[in-house]
């Protein structure tokens, strides 16, 4: 289907006009009928049905892969609601890897043609045969993970429970790691496994496999030799391990005396537990401690960690390592005097740093907007609003105990909160790629001051 153009050939006005509208309008159908099951009574462990608040949230919070919850999914939602729970993560997860990379492909087709300058430029559509390959590959990956997983979980779950609840809570856990949701069965999140690193230690992996990007994950299958990789493989490879082995790093010596959250574990578990949370930030929100107990220092490391996010096209939420790393290098060329930003050997288009520029101050706004609002609507105190709103933006689920505080007011504000971060950079970056217009002249410069 061609999304150019208002009508399609036989005259008929199309629904959809840009293929961004697509992916809002699929994500929101999947939240409907998401709050429509969770509403019934088969869903809740109590009387009656969930209120339909509590019902919305929830499902928000699993199609958008987010993780924030204001009851106790354990304890609130029957069986028949938490496989409610998995199938909403599952699809947002397929979903967005999907939707994603379909969209880059869509658009990098687009703007090829229109490099070449040819006449097909403003109609051709992606090929049925690139679909199918995203669609297999996308398909493949995540049984394949979430099948490894689920089997390593539920291999240490069967240890101390009937294995019937052992596969049902391993494969819950697989599904919730790789699409980066960080819902958990047991009304501690993984605070009872702190330490543990049969359970740590597949939950992570699986968030990193699934937060890289199915881009980046077809090329490493494809491509062994690092000098053969894009420049978003290597962009994003990179900036994912300065981030897990700084994060480490940083969660270890914030919390390493801290007797609330680690101090009081040997050193191979509190090793184990500051990668694991130099994880979860980016952006899966499982927590094998309280962070409502976590130092000054861990709390402004895991937002600033919640607003970088992980790669693009992938579960992970956030403003994208990429992106991060493309301002960095703006920096870098503005400060060596330098006429184009360049990476790895390569010059980067204008248009794809003014669009990081964009992606990134239009997230600052949605973080800062939402904090302000938030404290209007609550009495909470800001450092507790702030960690919210990040957390909700970046799609991440880490909390510091506030999410069950909040009012009606302020569920809606986290609510589109986690559209807006789950939706809002892709379809942002989408509609920027494909509107693309040219002008016949050119304005005088201006050079107003700067700092």
């Amino acid at each position: 289907m061609s999304f150019s153009g208002d009508r399609a050939p036989g005259g008929k006005r199309r629904i959809f006009r840009h293929p961004a509208q697509v992916v809002v309008f699929s994500f929101a159908a999947a939240i409907a009928i998401g709050t429509a099951l969770l509403m019934l009574p088969m869903s809740r462990t109590g009387e009656g049905s969930a209120p339909f608040i509590t019902a919305l949230f929830t499902a928000t919070s699993c199609v958008c892969v987010t993780g924030l919850a204001t009851v106790d999914p354990a304890t609130y939602f029957t069986p028949f609601g938490q496989a409610v729970m998995v199938g909403l993560i599952q699809v947002g997860g397929f979903g967005i890897m999907t939707m994603a990379s379909l969209l880059a492909l869509f658009i990098s087709r687009r703007m090829g043609l229109r490099t070449r300058l040819t006449a097909a430029a403003e109609t051709k559509s992606v090929g049925i045969g690139d679909v199918r390959r995203v669609l297999r590959g996308v398909f493949a990956i995540t049984v394949t993970v979430e099948a490894c997983v689920a089997l390593a979980l539920t291999l240490r779950f069967a240890t101390d429970r009937p294995l019937p609840t052992a596969i049902w809570q391993g494969v819950f856990h697989a599904v919730s790691s790789f699409n980066n949701a960080g819902f958990a069965l047991f009304s501690d999140n993984l605070i009872g496994y702190a330490g543990d690193p049969f359970v740590l230690i597949p939950i992570s992996l699986a968030i990193i496999i699934g937060g890289i990007g199915f881009p980046v994950i077809m090329e490493l299958l494809r491509r062994t030799r690092p000098r053969h990789w894009s420049l978003h493989t290597r962009m994003t490879l990179l900036m994912t391990a300065v981030l897990l082995i700084g994060g480490t790093v940083f969660m270890g010596w914030s919390e390493w005396s801290n007797p609330a959250t680690m101090g009081g574990f040997g050193i191979g578990d509190k090793i184990d537990l500051a990668f694991f949370h130099s994880v979860q930030p980016r952006t899966a929100g499982f927590a094998a401690w309280d962070y409502g107990k976590a130092t000054d220092e861990t709390i402004m490391g895991t937002i600033l960690l919640m607003f970088v996010g992980g790669g693009s096209a992938g579960t992970a939420g956030g403003l994208k390592v990429t992106t991060f790393l493309l301002l960095f290098f703006v920096i870098v060329a503005e400060v060596r005097g330098e006429p184009h930003v360049t990476a790895f050997d390569r010059r980067i288009n204008p248009r794809v740093t003014r669009q990081a520029l964009t992606v990134a101050l239009l997230g600052v706004a949605a973080v800062v907007g939402a904090t302000m609002a938030l404290t209007e609507v609550t009495d909470l105190p800001l450092r507790e609003v702030m960690f919210e709103a990040t957390s909700a933006f970046g799609t991440v689920g880490l909390s510091m105990g506030i999410t069950g505080k909040l009012n009606v007011p302020g569920q809606l504000i986290i609510i589109g909160l986690m559209f807006l971060g789950r939706l809002g950079p892709i379809t942002l970056i989408s509609a920027l790629a494909l509107r693309e217009t040219h002008r016949h002249y050119t304005l005088p410069e201006g050079a107003p001051l700067i700092g």
